[in-house]
């Protein structure tokens, strides 16, 4: 495909300066993805959009206008996701200008104490960021956050920022037929309201086994929408599987042994240690988790031996709970192994109930994931349809 030429972006305007009240480049291809609700697995399909786009097009560019989660880079908020993204494709533009807004914990408070101008410098950041992440690039990725009306409360819906770049819109919603139905349908009238387009739905975490009944049925139901299906993304259990990192940092465990093996193991089950060690045997299996109070030294013990049995079945970690320490032998004996094991001082089954709740979001180091996802919304989501809407 021919390359485009977008206009050169704009420069930083300082506060004398006029603001810009929409983007100067028009001729970067873009779409804007949003989501029905939070953690529908927007972040997970536009990962893979980005692998699609980049197989069609030379130059691929991506920005998330507004964050929620976000963590420090070179000094600066950057949403989490801007920063995954790169990380993975390395995307050949400033960090800045792919995450321009950090909406964090007194956001909204200073935006409601003035919002005619706080509104005017929020456009212009967006619109500057934008120009600058579209710059040279043939077509460009949006991530809303959240459903089509998250950001109202400061006057930025995803429908209005979508509306403020002149981009089309997917929608994300999970799995089904009559639910996400609803919700397209409730997210939609926003961004008709807005006067976009909305070009197609894509449904995420459907079950394998209902994945053609849900596009057969999903599709008829959308059709009456006037919203196309673009494709039905199948549950994979090792994108919900988080690593026991996550898991540490989600129950505030300390590390006492095995960190550096323990970090990237993905636990698929966990098993509380409230039954003899001989039977918990039964229940193990590769990315098992224990969990078990720390006094339960017979449970380590087997953990211990079996370290180095030819052929045992792997344990990707131990949680030791209630804060009880093993006696100073065990421990040693431990150290001796690469077993990783925390200590927390909650009980068991609230570590459980923790674990169970996460919300399991995707990392630069999840090597085993990004596969996967490039591998799923390639082979499932009708790509060409979306680069048929620019």
């Amino acid at each position: 495909m021919s390359k485009s030429s977008p206009t050169k972006p704009a420069k930083n305007k300082t506060s004398k300066e006029v603001l810009l009240t929409r983007p100067t480049n028009k001729e970067t291809k873009r779409i804007f993805v949003a989501a029905t609700r939070m953690n529908d697995g927007k972040t997970t399909t536009c990962l893979g959009l980005f692998a699609s786009l980049l197989a069609q097009f030379s130059n691929v560019g991506f920005i998330k206008p507004i964050g929620q989660r976000f963590l420090k880079v070179e000094g600066l908020d950057i949403d989490e996701d801007s920063f995954l993204l790169d990380s993975i494709y390395n995307v050949s533009t400033p960090i800045s200008a792919m995450s321009p807004i950090a909406v964090d914990g007194e956001f909204t408070r200073r935006y409601l104490d003035n919002p005619k101008s706080s509104l005017d410098q929020i456009v212009n950041d967006i619109c500057v960021a934008f120009d600058r992440a579209a710059w040279e690039k043939d077509c460009i990725l949006i991530e809303g956050t959240g459903h089509a009306g998250v950001g109202s409360v400061f006057d930025l819906s995803n429908a209005q920022v979508a509306k403020l770049l002149d981009a089309k819109v997917v929608i994300v919603a999970q799995g089904g037929v009559g639910r996400p139905i609803d919700e397209i349908s409730l997210n939609k009238a926003l961004f008709d309201k807005a006067g976009l387009e909305v070009v197609g739905a894509i449904l995420n975490k459907v079950e394998p086994s209902k994945a053609e009944m849900v596009k057969e049925y999903a599709g008829k139901g959308l059709k009456r929408l006037g919203v196309p299906l673009l494709g039905v993304l199948p549950k994979e259990k090792v994108l919900s599987a988080p690593n026991l990192s996550q898991i540490g940092k989600e129950i505030k465990a300390k590390w006492i042994n095995g960190q550096l093996h323990g970090m990237k193991q993905r636990i698929t089950r966990v098993v509380i240690g409230a039954m003899t060690a001989k039977h918990i045997i039964d229940y193990l299996s590769t990315g098992t988790l224990i969990i078990t109070p720390g006094d339960r030294e017979d449970i380590l013990l087997w953990a211990i031996a079996s370290a180095g049995m030819p052929g045992a079945r792997s344990i990707a970690g131990i949680i030791l709970t209630r804060d009880l320490k093993p006696h100073s032998k065990i421990l040693n004996m431990l150290s001796e192994t690469d077993i990783p094991a925390m200590t927390v001082e909650k009980d068991s089954y609230e570590v459980a109930s923790m674990i169970n709740n996460m919300t399991v979001k995707t990392e630069p180091q999840d090597l085993d994931k990004i596969p996967l996802i490039k591998e799923m919304v390639m082979d499932n989501v009708d790509i060409e349809q979306i680069i048929n809407a620019f």
